[in-house]
């Protein structure tokens, strides 16, 4: 069953005068075709400006197609019916965790969504709970926010988006402000989330080495799926992913290179693992 299906989905960023005639047309999203089961971790890879965030932005509703369909959790995003059914089934994790962050307290910050929507008093202080817990972070719970790092602040960011208890959570360039300590402890409780709990993940990124663990990969170039496919499958496309400007993991480069150079080491390695066991079996 796809959680997330989207044909032909179209999004164009119009631009007015003073007068309200239209001056310029941008088409962030061209024909977008998307299909993401319930359970899967996908990741949607893409230089700035290839339209990746647009379509986060739609998956939450923050954003409606200018032509074509999405449908979420089985409900058409077009109707302003389904709105709040789709926001509370599909939460968001945006780029800096600040901008999430409102409250003073770790814990009240996390309560902040569920409250929202209305969730009794009781059962948000155990959503609360459990939501820090599955993050790493329920030591910290009457912390400020303000004395966390930046991986710290962003799993409180996604803590947050889980006591809301949705069936799918999109992340929009996560860890762009983090440092790779941060980074780390980001995908690892992202990657938990999804295996543990079989919550559906969407990892908006540009960092080659964050997709590795996702079940399978969309590539975005000027509003259009240009690849899709494994993370193995699209990584063994070195020279064409160079096309679209984007790189690979450095295991897979230098694996990539030494094919080159004449070492018959499989494509697609991910894994400095990978690399010395086939390297091994070589030599």
């Amino acid at each position: 069953m796809n959680f997330i299906e989207a044909r032909k989905l179209v999004h164009e960023y119009i631009r007015r005068d003073e007068d309200d005639n239209v001056e310029s047309i941008l088409t962030a999203l061209d024909e977008v075709n998307l299909d993401v089961k319930e359970g899967e971790f996908v990741a949607v890879l893409g230089h700035n400006g290839s339209g990746k965030s647009t379509l986060a932005k739609h998956l939450n509703v923050l954003l409606k197609p200018s032509g074509g369909t999405l449908w979420v959790n089985g409900k058409d995003t077009e109707d302003a019916d389904n709105l709040w059914d789709i926001r509370q089934s599909t939460g968001m994790v945006f780029q800096n965790p600040d901008n999430q962050i409102i409250a003073s307290v770790v814990e009240e910050d996390v309560a902040f969504g569920p409250e929202n929507i209305g969730v009794p008093t009781t059962e948000i202080w155990k959503r609360v709970e459990k939501g820090l817990k599955s993050v790493g972070m329920i030591q910290y719970r009457e912390h400020s926010p303000n004395r966390l790092s930046g991986g710290q602040k962003q799993r409180v960011a996604i803590a947050g988006v889980m006591a809301m208890e949705p069936k799918c959570i999109v992340l929009d360039e996560p860890t762009a402000m983090l440092d790779p300590n941060g980074r780390r402890e980001v995908l690892e409780a992202v990657g938990q989330l999804n295996k543990e709990k079989g919550v559906t993940v969407i990892l908006i990124t540009h960092y080659m080495e964050e997709v590795i663990r996702a079940d399978r990969v969309y590539v975005m170039d000027n509003g259009k799926v240009v690849m899709q496919g494994t993370p193995r499958a699209i990584f063994s496309q070195v020279d064409t992913l160079k096309s679209y400007r984007l790189d690979v993991p450095q295991i897979t480069l230098l694996a990539y290179e030494l094919r080159n150079a004449g070492v018959p080491v499989p494509e697609g390695i991910l894994t400095r693992q990978e690399l010395v066991e086939a390297l091994c079996r070589l030599y």
